[in-house]
């Protein structure tokens, strides 16, 4: 028997790809990204709003859901901020 599900590279590739597709909104980074019993969840860091100068812009963080095979599953924006910004209050964890 061989092992068909993605490798972590392709899965994250992919989950950009679609929610890029599904938002219309360009995926700039993964922030975050772990294997779950369910498939995979990752944090994506999305380019909302462009603006002048770059670090005005609007940018966005969206927790994306996705199955074993690396299909999402769905998605939501957990928070907006502007680029130029520190999250100082954030702690990384969940």
């Amino acid at each position: 028997m061989t092992d068909d599900r993605p490798s972590p590279m392709e899965v994250l590739r992919e989950a950009r790809a679609q929610l890029a597709e599904l938002t219309g909104m360009t995926a700039e980074s993964v922030s975050s990204f772990a294997q779950t019993e369910n498939g995979w969840s990752l944090e994506v860091e999305v380019l909302e709003l462009e603006r002048v100068p770059d670090t005005m812009s609007l940018m966005a963080s969206y927790e994306v859901e996705l199955d074993p095979e690396g299909m999402l599953t769905g998605y939501r924006r957990v928070r907006r901020y502007e680029r130029g910004r520190s999250d100082a209050h954030r702690t990384g964890g969940r």
